[in-house]
């Protein structure tokens, strides 16, 4: 089995010794080069020789110089303990990372330095695996990965490592990152891989080597992610069941061999077409192709891996956290591996990445391929499948020696395993729901795309709801535009989504459920979006009572489709005339009055309770040639359907005026020849029904050409006034929450008031009296006392006389009225009783609830006074008397 770091302790101080020779000796080699060439200058050079010196002279050379930038510097006051030190744990997990850094060093001398230790905020270090801090906040959006990567894509704005090839000397914890919104790629994915493994993710970050697109997020020949085809899934076509009986195809005459040929020159022109597709594609690619980069394969980069197991992920996956984007294992965008780390452990890869991340073994449990720090590695190792069957060979006093030996190394392995992963000494991740809302840095964040450019805007910054826009160009410089793709939120209108393609003019809106007329997609020219004009309408029919699911309109014709309705109607056609043109100032109620109609058509689903030479499949209203026909649904065993045409009365549209039929106006189709013909009532009566059917379809249109104009009117209103909607939980942005909780705040503090009015001091009034002495005398504390007590009895009193008065005026006004009673009572009528008894009952209540005052003040008054005598005896002004 392969040494771990902390078997290798033992050979530390022998490392260590082997460095210090190395200095030593180089340190000697270059004394011993300066003194050979101080003694070359004291020799007498020829002339050739000084021409040549001062030739060599005129060479000079200029190291290129590097001048970092300054770090940003952070108010270590802000910070808890934490950041500003190490807990013991810490500094011995640190000389354990410095340890296993140095047998790295001597063991690989060509390997690029590892990313350990680097210093935090306040300048301390800390274990890179101590700085990842497992959260999951409160937000949904964040349990899956695609939306904790979208997230942190759009929240932070990325800083470029400088310089592009070396590691970064100090590493931001992901608290402070979402304070400040900005971070490299390493301060990415920690953050990116908290949150992940926060959600139950298998989660690690990555150092290695990436692309100079990827390192800085260039995205410019790159495919929108929006505008990329979901793969469709090719559903098998179903065989169709073979009968028993079934008719047989009729035989195919034409020549096989001409099929034959004709397949081939058609596979050859297919060929040929693929050829060229293909050749352009080459040729496009070539032009496209980036500059040749000088740091290729050097530019360092971090970016998070997400191995298959938990949260049912199926296989392992990339994660760009500048984009946050998923990738497969084998991406070019990525050209190496140093090591990899989340919380537990540290891993440091062991393998060639000569092609890249192709064909790497991510088994993190196999310490061939990776080389691991802690021995508490959570991933399972590889066993020597031998190891039993050896035992099993051994004699009983060996297998005994051996198993205890194998105890005492699984004692040694139990004490190892102390040595786990300290905690993390980052604070705790925390987002305000008003910062998630906002995703992006100032709410606004744009990116560029290869022939597409994409802005999104934080949730209620655009007046009119638009979250994002896509904006596809023909060329590479964005300057043709093709198309324009909105995404709306929150919107009253239920606006969802506005696509405009600004070549031809067209324009679809999408909607939410929940608009007044149950609209869900309307298209339409934005050179003509007035009424009367070509546009698609379609409809949540589930929503409305006519069960309309689409209509199309042009400039003279009309059509609607229906789903479920009672009477079978699913398609209906109308075909519009032209105005009749008349000069002057045209009237207003012909302006409204709509197209004239020239044909209608309605088509019906098969009524299965009716007979089907009676169930109307079609009915075609020639409302210009005053012809209407009929045809009839084809029977099961019929191959042809019935049909009648009726011819309308010359006087079909006055009003009141009587109606003439003729076997003229009629002529009809019969399939079964059997068939009884119906009779001239009967077709009378048909007739009639038919010119109610077409009154009725007619004002159908009409009101279909209403609604049509009243939803123009309605979208140009809403698109003028843009109001959202706000949720009454979210007080910050509601108006009326805020008002409401303003007059809720208004009315306590006035409540609060009033009760301090009502707690006015009892001995202000008969202080004043002895004009308000700073200090009372023991003469006028007993005064005082005696006076307020006294005109509490007083005024008790008094109340209860009140109640008393009040009392006996009812009962007297009581007793008068009984005796008028007793008078009139012969004389009196049902009602002048009725109300002699409602007043007999109001009286004997209110003397009851006088009684029971009365009862309750002379209860209540010796406590009153009791209590008085007792807060006078407490107050500060008068305590030291009594």
């Amino acid at each position: 089995m392969k040494q771990s770091c902390f078997d290798k302790n033992e050979n530390m101080e022998s490392t260590d010794l082997n460095e210090d020779e190395v200095v030593q000796n180089d340190s000697e080699d270059v004394i011993k080069e300066e003194d050979e060439t101080e003694k070359e200058e004291g020799e007498d050079l020829t002339e050739d020789a000084e021409a040549l010196k001062a030739e060599l002279a005129k060479i000079i050379v200029h190291p290129p110089s590097y001048e970092p930038s300054p770090m940003e510097e952070f108010d270590q006051a802000e910070f808890s303990p934490s950041y500003k030190d190490n807990l013991p744990k810490e500094n011995l997990v640190l000389q354990y990372a410095e340890n296993f850094r140095r047998q790295m060093v001597q063991l690989y001398r060509d390997r690029k330095p590892l990313f350990l230790n680097p210093v935090n905020e306040c300048g301390v270090e800390k274990f890179v695996c101590t700085t990842i801090r497992p959260t999951l906040l409160e937000f949904k959006e964040l349990y899956n990965w695609d939306g904790a990567s979208e997230f942190v894509a759009d929240y932070l704005n990325i800083e470029p490592l400088k310089p592009e090839y070396e590691l970064p000397k100090r590493l931001i914890s992901p608290a402070t990152v979402l304070k400040r919104q900005k971070g490299n790629c390493f301060e990415y994915s920690t953050l990116l891989c908290s949150l992940l493994i926060g959600a139950g993710y298998d989660a690690y970050v990555i150092s290695g080597y990436a692309t100079k697109e990827t390192c800085l997020a260039d995205e410019s020949r790159d495919i929108c992610p929006l505008l990329k085809k979901k793969e469709e899934v090719k559903e098998e076509a179903k065989k169709k069941e073979m009968k028993k009986y079934n008719v047989k195809p009729p035989r195919d005459l034409r020549s096989k061999f001409e099929l034959k040929q004709e397949a081939k020159r058609e596979a050859e022109k297919q060929a040929e077409k693929e050829k060229l597709r293909r050749e352009e594609e080459e040729r496009i690619a070539e032009m496209e192709k980036p500059p040749p980069d000088p740091y290729f394969g050097l530019r360092v980069h971090a970016w998070v891996l997400v191995l298959s197991g938990k949260r049912e992920v199926p296989e392992n996956f990339f994660i760009e956290p500048f984009t946050g984007l998923s990738h497969p294992m084998d991406s070019s965008n990525y050209l190496g591996i140093e090591s990899v780390w989340n919380n537990v452990n540290y891993w440091v890869n062991m393998q060639d990445c000569s092609e890249g991340v192709k064909g790497l073994s991510f088994d993190l449990g196999d310490p061939t391929v990776w080389e691991y720090m802690f021995p508490n590695n959570d991933k399972p190792l590889l066993k020597v499948p031998d190891a039993e069957e050896d035992l099993n060979d051994m004699d009983d006093d060996e297998r005994k020696y051996t198993s205890s030996s194998i105890c005492t190394d699984d004692e040694e392995h139990e004490v190892e395993k102390y040595l786990d992963m300290p905690p993390s000494w980052v604070d705790a991740l925390k987002l305000s729901l008003r910062d998630f809302q906002m995703r992006c840095p100032h709410g606004k964040k744009t990116k560029v795309y290869k022939r597409a450019k994409l802005e999104k805007f934080a949730h209620y910054l655009m007046k009119d709801g638009l979250i994002s826009r896509l904006s596809v160009y023909e060329d590479r410089e964005l300057t043709e535009l093709i198309k324009v793709h909105e995404y709306y939120a929150h919107r009253s209108d239920k606006l969802t989504q506005r696509l405009t393609n600004h070549r031809t003019g067209q324009v679809c809106e999408n909607f939410d459920p929940g608009r007044p007329r149950c609209l869900k997609e309307h298209q339409f020219k934005s050179s003509a979006p007035g009424p009367e004009n070509e546009r698609i309408m379609l409809f949540y029919h589930e929503a409305r009572v006519d069960g309309l699911v689409k209509r199309e309109e042009t400039q003279s014709e009309m059509t609607e489709e229906y789903i479920n309705r009672d009477d079978f109607l699913y398609y209906k056609y109308v075909e519009f005339g032209k105005r009749a043109k008349k000069f002057g100032p045209q009237e207003t109620s012909t302006a409204n009055k709509g197209r004239p109609i020239n044909k209608m058509i309605q088509k019906f689903h098969r009524n299965r309770n009716k007979p089907a030479n009676e169930d109307i499949a079609e009915l075609i209203f020639h409302v210009a040639e005053d012809k209407i026909q009929i045809t009839y649904h084809t029977e099961d065993l019929r191959i042809a359907a019935s049909s009648r045409e009726f011819l309308k009365p010359p006087n079909w549209d006055e009003k009141g005026a009587v109606l003439t039929f003729s076997p003229e106006m009629h002529q009809t189709f019969q399939v079964d020849p059997t068939q009884p013909a119906n009779k001239q009532v009967e077709l009378y009566e048909m007739l009639m029904e038919l010119l109610k059917a077409e009154e009725k379809c007619r004002n159908e249109v009409r009101d279909s050409q209403n609604e049509v104009r009243n939803i123009l009117d309605d979208r140009t209103k809403e698109e003028a006034a843009s109001e959202l909607d706000i949720s009454v939980y979210d007080t910050e942005r509601n108006e009326k929450a805020k008002k409401h909780r303003r007059e809720l705040e208004r009315q306590q503090l006035e409540e609060k008031m009033r009760k301090q009015e009502m707690d006015i001091d009892y001995l202000a009034p008969f202080l004043a009296k002895i004009g308000n002495p700073e200090k009372l005398t023991k003469q006028q504390a007993f005064s005082l006392k005696e006076e307020c007590l006294a005109d509490l009895k007083q005024r008790l009193i008094d109340k209860a006389n009140l109640i008393q008065a009040r009392f006996e005026k009812e009962s007297q006004e009581l007793e008068k009225k009984q005796a008028w009673y007793q008078q009139n009572q012969v004389s009196m009528g049902k009602e002048d009783e009725e109300e002699y008894l409602t007043y007999c009952k109001e009286a004997i209540f209110r003397i009851h609830i006088l009684d029971l005052r009365l009862t309750r003040h002379k209860e209540q008054a010796p406590h009153k006074y009791m209590q008085l005598e007792q807060k006078l005896r407490n107050d500060e002004r008068l305590s030291e008397f009594f």
